[in-house]
């Protein structure tokens, strides 16, 4: 037989700890960390307090451990010693911040006043104003620093009741709306006002009067709802889904409900990975609901605290430091360029211009919006290759690497998927929209892999989010426009699976003009037979294989946290472009322009459009960010128009060499076409 708490003293200890408990500041003075918190609550100052089970275990680990283990009953418990310290921490009377400040002021007066001058006439026990309407403030629990967080698929029936910590990525959020927690009722005959405790998201609401004038008249008088002198909270549903790494092979995602109540409202949206701790409960239902589940209970995890995180680094947040002057004199050293590009995927043996076109991907240009209009900033890539040439690698890294990123591949996207779904919400049973992968990689990077498999009607989708960055959405009544603020990194196979020397490069890609002009890059990557280049690249390739280790270079690779660190301040730059580099910029663009128009005359060749000219303006103002300067050097302008170059190359020398067909050829070419299609 389980021994029975004395809770009696452990609202002794609890008060002891709130009210002693010292921490050192930043001057070796000793403070008073729970007790000048509390001061605060009672001067109605702060909403909110935070107690942390590594600083209850420092003054009591059996203690702490029973927090941790019935959480929801040491909340109340808390929430009792605290009510009873304010009254010793109240060094004033706070001010009214709203009408339910008025209101609980206003019946504690009229209160104290009948009970001054009739005792017999004070408020029956059930009339009473209970402790949950005045009291203003949350009370929450951080874990311990060293409890490890538990897989959303591992989170069961041990855990109901407890403190955990979990990991995952936001797929959902609803909106804030006012959850009731004490219902303030008054009666059309006595005028006696009653409340009632509100302790799930439903209640059925009371009807009839039990004051004592009702109940001895026998009167029945009738219940109305003061808004104003009823309780409500900040409330929000976040619905968060486990990560990739925790499925198993063949299984489906699992999700898990978070009810987010006060302050943590609004804390992540759908994209984040984040960390939730929180008390892992059962979902109470009444009514038909709760006849039709039957013994069955849906589970909730009611949020203490959420902390965004970074991708693949789980222990560090978002919120990391700028760096130091010493180590951005270190990354911007002689030849930091080539630096940072041999960083990205260093496994990977060559493509040394692919993997800078990626750097600035990361980086991106600089928004511009002239008298209303929006030009992107983003930087599109699509990478356009034969077999082997290492695209989907680099696409995974990229998505490893990004701080808010998506992957996902042709065949296993539709339309909608890739947009957003009207789908019904199963608390408030309003239509709501859940955002797509697009959506969710707003302000990140979203990978396509294999794009070339798309369906055509799904592919038009893109359309819209690769140049106005927004997705319009006219379904179920559902009349709004979406932000999807991401770069696209798509890698696709040519049109007969390797490139095909005897066919032009618009007829090898075989992708709309309209969709092609929206890449600010084409990476045409052929693999070429070479006999030192096939040598070196099965060296690397057997090297990587036998050590799980990158060859060592003249420079070793940055890691990935410093990296995504430096990237995240250079997106705090906004170069410029000066007045004296436009005439060299337009001049460039109309030589691009005419040979552009030489070659597709001769038959090759891609389309070139004003948008090239914009992309060259994104690559240059990205050079710019990447040296954390404010304005566009002309050396950046060149660099841009020799990506361009550059990427069009390994072709180009195919391309000369073709022999241009004959017409007749050609006619019989189109006709095979449409016999097989």
């Amino acid at each position: 037989m389980s021994k029975k708490t004395d809770y009696a003293a452990v609202k002794a200890k609890l008060k002891e700890f709130l009210a002693d408990f010292q921490v050192l500041d930043d001057n070796g003075r000793k403070e008073f960390k729970y007790a000048s918190q509390i001061t605060n609550i009672a001067h109605r100052e702060q909403e909110s307090i935070t107690i942390d089970l590594d600083d209850v275990a420092q003054f009591d680990e059996d203690l702490a451990e029973a927090i941790r283990s019935n959480t929801r009953r040491y909340v109340l418990l808390v929430q009792e010693v605290i009510d009873e310290l304010i009254p010793t921490y109240k060094e004033r009377e706070p001010a009214a911040k709203d009408s339910l400040d008025v209101y609980i002021n206003h019946s504690k007066m009229i209160e104290q006043r009948v009970r001054g001058e009739e005792p017999d006439l004070a408020r029956a026990n059930n009339n009473r104003i209970p402790p949950q309407l005045t009291r203003r403030y949350d009370v929450a629990f951080n874990a311990f620093s060293t409890q490890k967080p538990v897989a959303i698929r591992q989170i069961k029936a041990e855990y109901v009741g407890k403190l955990i910590n979990m990991k995952g990525i936001v797929t959902r959020t609803t909106e804030v709306k006012p959850l009731m927690q004490v219902a303030t009722y008054t009666c059309d005959q006595c005028g006696v006002e009653t409340y009632q405790i509100v302790s799930g998201t439903s209640f059925m609401p009371q009807q009839q009067c039990n004051g004592e004038d009702c109940r001895v008249n026998r009167s029945g008088g009738r219940l109305s709802l003061i808004t104003r002198g009823s309780k409500f909270t900040k409330f929000q549903e976040v619905k968060i889904q486990e990560q990739s790494d925790d499925v198993p092979q063949g299984g489906i995602p699992r999700t898990v409900t978070v009810y987010c109540t006060g302050e943590l409202t609004r804390q992540c949206s759908p994209g984040d990975t984040v960390n939730v701790t929180g008390i892992y409960l059962p979902l109470k239902k009444e009514g038909y609901m709760a006849m039709m589940s039957g013994l069955v209970s849906d589970t909730f995890i009611e949020a203490h605290k959420i902390t965004k995180l970074n991708k693949t680094e789980g222990d560090a947040s978002l919120d990391d430091e700028e760096l130091s002057e010493e180590e951005l004199a270190a990354l911007t050293e002689t030849d930091f360029y080539n630096k940072l590009a041999s960083s990205i995927a260093p496994e990977i043996y060559g493509h040394e211009d692919v993997k800078k076109a990626l750097l600035l991907l990361l980086v991106g240009g600089v928004d511009r919006n002239p008298s209303g209009m929006k030009i992107r900033g983003n930087i599109n890539v699509l990478l356009m290759g034969d077999p082997g040439v290492a695209k989907s690698q680099l696409l995974g890294y990229i998505d490893r690497l990004a701080p808010r990123s998506q992957y996902t591949t042709g065949r296993g996207s539709s339309g909608v998927g890739l947009t957003a779904a009207v789908t019904r919400d199963p608390l408030t049973g309003e239509t709501a929209l859940e955002g797509g992968a697009l959506v969710l990689a707003d302000q990140g990077v979203c990978c396509i892999d294999e794009f070339d498999k798309m369906d055509e009607g799904d592919r038009t989708a893109i359309h819209e989010v690769m140049e106005q960055q927004t997705i319009s959405i006219a379904k179920a009544g559902i009349l709004t426009t979406l932000n999807a603020r991401t770069s696209i990194l798509a890698a696709a196979n040519p049109a007969y699976g390797r490139y095909n020397v005897k066919r032009s490069i618009s007829d090898n890609i075989n992708l709309p003009a309209a969709l092609l002009s929206r890449f600010d890059l084409i990476w045409l990557i052929a693999d070429k037979s070479d006999r030192m280049n096939d040598l070196r690249l099965a060296k690397h390739i057997a090297y990587v294989h036998q050590n799980c280790a990158t060859p060592q270079t003249d420079t070793n690779p940055l890691d990935m946290k410093t990296m995504r660190r430096y990237v995240a301040q250079c997106r705090k730059k906004n170069p410029i472009i000066p007045q004296d580099l436009t005439d060299y910029i337009t001049e460039n663009y109309v030589l691009l322009r005419e040979e552009s128009r030489n070659l597709r005359r001769a038959g090759g060749g891609l389309f070139t459009s004003a948008r090239t000219l914009l992309a060259i303006l994104r690559l240059a103002t990205a050079l710019a960010r990447l040296r954390l300067v404010d304005i566009v050097e002309k050396d950046d302008v060149k660099e841009a128009m020799r990506l361009m170059e550059v990427s069009k190359i390994s072709l180009k020398e195919e391309d000369s060499n073709r022999t241009v067909q004959r017409v007749v050829d050609r006619i019989y070419e189109d006709i095979r076409k449409l016999r097989q299609d």
